[in-house]
């Protein structure tokens, strides 16, 4: 690998983007950073990242940009508005670590092309936990010549998962994912609130429903972690959340799918965020439900 190889672009130092672009340096890449956030990019400045002051400056300086955002416009924003990415002069290759949904992703992808720039679809899943730890699993659409040459940079952040040539189809994988993610969530939640109004113990519940077919991801995880222990600290906005399944639940018309229980986890999920604002973290879902009940799900080792 050469050094103009070793040398990275990163816009959107959030929640996500600020443990990735940390694993990058520390991995020995050589990072160029913008975030309208000066605390975010100071913080990643201190850990030897150079600091751009625009999405073209940081496309001026590496050929290849990753950019992790939290909304579709945000990112056709940053690729090809005044100041973005399609102005820069060394860029040739921008990863989308986002979750936009597929029309953004064709939307960014066309317009990068006309300067002759790649796109490589790449959105996470796993959260800050996993973006932290390197253990995110990156769905990957694109150009599958460019997506190999790109394979050491994705395994510092995860394990890449190719699901097409398509800008677009690794968003659709995405958004699939998030929402039986949260539909899981949701429907355990509920589950969990029913138990606790007929005096059943929590923590016993999970034993029981981890032993056997109702077992998830969240009642081996999310459920005991965050919710037993009423820290709500999963890490991922209700408002995000809400905006994945939207965008899935879009997709799913335009390809002509009804998606029952998915409307279903929408209006449970956006009933929970119009309640607890968009920042409320996603496992606050059971809130919801607890206030309607009028019980609460609390473990024994929860915070007093």
């Amino acid at each position: 690998m050469t050094n103009t190889d070793k040398h990275l672009g990163f816009v959107g130092i959030g929640r996500m983007g600020a443990p990735m672009a940390e694993r990058l340096i520390q991995a020995g890449y050589t990072l160029t950073v913008y975030d309208p956030n000066k605390t975010a990019t100071d913080a990643l400045a201190a850990k030897g990242a150079q600091v751009a002051d625009s999405p073209k400056a940081v496309a001026d300086a590496a050929p290849t940009v990753l950019i992790s955002l939290p909304m579709p416009q945000v990112v056709v924003a940053v690729g090809l508005g005044d100041n973005g990415l399609s102005s820069g002069s060394a860029v040739r290759t921008v990863i989308d670590l986002s979750t936009t949904g597929p029309e953004a992703a064709a939307e960014l992808a066309a317009g990068l092309a006309e300067k002759s720039i790649t796109t490589i679809d790449c959105p996470v899943s796993g959260g800050v936990a996993g973006a932290t730890k390197g253990t995110l699993a990156l769905m990957v659409s694109g150009d599958a010549k460019v997506y190999e040459s790109l394979q050491p940079v994705l395994a510092v952040l995860g394990r890449a998962f190719y699901v097409g040539e398509r800008p677009g189809q690794a968003q659709t994988m995405k958004v699939i994912n998030n929402l039986i993610s949260v539909t899981a969530l949701s429907i355990t939640s509920e589950a969990m609130v029913m138990g606790a109004k007929a005096g059943l113990d929590p923590d016993r519940m999970l034993e029981v429903i981890n032993a056997g077919s109702g077992r998830t991801n969240a009642s081996e995880d999310k459920i005991p972690k965050y919710v037993l222990t009423r820290s709500f600290g999963f890490g991922f906005a209700i408002g995000l959340s809400a905006k994945d399944v939207r965008l899935c639940l879009e997709e799913s018309e335009r390809l002509g799918v009804p998606l029952h229980v998915g409307n279903a986890t929408r209006e449970l999920l956006n009933a929970a965020r119009d309640k607890f604002g968009d920042q409320a973290d996603m496992t606050e879902i059971i809130r919801y439900v607890e206030d309607q009940a009028g019980v609460e799900v609390r473990g024994k080792a929860a915070v007093k």
